[in-house]
């Protein structure tokens, strides 16, 4: 039987490196926690395996972890910026969970593929015999789309049936894999801090957009727009369990912070929720305040 916990999308810290790689998008951390990822990835090299480096702006992205590493420096220097250029062609994601044994454990593989034909749950099995990090979370993977995955798996997955169990080989071993469910595919793109102040002269803009701010209580004191609700990184935890029901993930939802950095790993976040028109602002308040509206202090 699937667990409730294993259908989050947020993956335990290990498999965050099969997510990440060490790529553009470390950038977006300060220098000494770019090297705790570093050293992390580096050690689960041997366990980075079905997702691309090129999936770095994936939404299914392991974003509690980063977001847990950020807390630490909340205000990174740079401005996070987003590429759309990244959407699928193939325009949905799959909600995927898999168990990995090794090359030469097919006999195995089998035993557990017939286990799972007489009843047994995979993400029981991959709790159990997985060498996938992922085994933590009975093999979720969470949503993923087409480019993320290496071609092999990525082949099987989209063209498996849905809660059907089938069998692929990587070079990294033998994965039996399931697709729990699919969707179609979510949007997160920037918006320039211009456009954003066009849309708030609209009255009605403030009541059909959720407006985010991820920013620290003491950051929100210097500077602030109307209408955004802050939901401090530091209490993730105590917000991030409720979002679904304190916002709509039908509704288009824009997420600030100081310099676009923290708004973005949020944005990307709020994918994995269900949320379906996510809109990090480029460059955060500061840029706002910079190009649009210079009596909103600076800091």
């Amino acid at each position: 039987m699937l667990r409730v916990s294993h259908l989050t999308p947020i993956a335990p810290p290990a498999l965050s490196a099969l997510r990440l790689s060490l790529s553009p998008t470390l950038n977006l951390l300060s220098p000494s926690n770019v090297h705790k990822v570093s050293t992390f990835a580096h050690s689960q090299t041997s366990l980075s395996l079905i997702f691309r480096p090129s999936s770095l702006h994936s939404p299914s992205l392991s974003v509690k972890w980063v977001l847990q590493r950020m807390v630490g420096n909340p205000c990174p220097k740079g401005t996070a910026s987003f590429s759309a250029e990244s959407s699928s062609r193939d325009g949905r994601e799959i909600l995927v969970q898999h168990l990995l044994v090794k090359e030469d454990n097919l006999k195995l593989l089998v035993d557990l593929q017939q286990r799972v034909s007489g009843g047994e749950d995979l993400s029981d099995l991959a709790a159990e015999y997985s060498i996938c990090p992922s085994k933590q979370e009975g093999g979720m993977l969470g949503w993923v789309r087409k480019g993320q995955m290496v071609p092999e798996f990525e082949e099987a997955a989209f063209n498996a049936s849905l809660n059907k169990v089938v069998r692929c080989k990587t070079k990294f071993g033998w994965h039996l894999l399931q697709v729990l469910s699919e969707r179609e595919e979510s949007v997160l793109q920037d918006i320039q801090p211009e456009e954003l102040h066009v849309k708030m002269q609209d009255p009605s803009f403030l009541d059909e957009a959720q407006l985010i701010d991820v920013r620290e209580p003491e950051e929100v004191a210097q500077a602030s727009l109307l209408g955004f609700q802050v939901l401090p990184l530091r209490k993730f935890g105590s917000w991030g369990p409720e979002i679904t029901t304190k916002f709509n993930p039908q509704k288009d939802t824009y997420v600030m912070c100081h310099h676009g950095v923290r708004s973005l790993q949020v944005a990307k976040w709020l994918q994995t929720q269900g949320f379906k028109r996510v809109f990090n602002i480029s460059g955060g308040i500061h840029d706002y305040a910079q190009r649009v509206d210079p009596t909103i202090p600076t800091y």
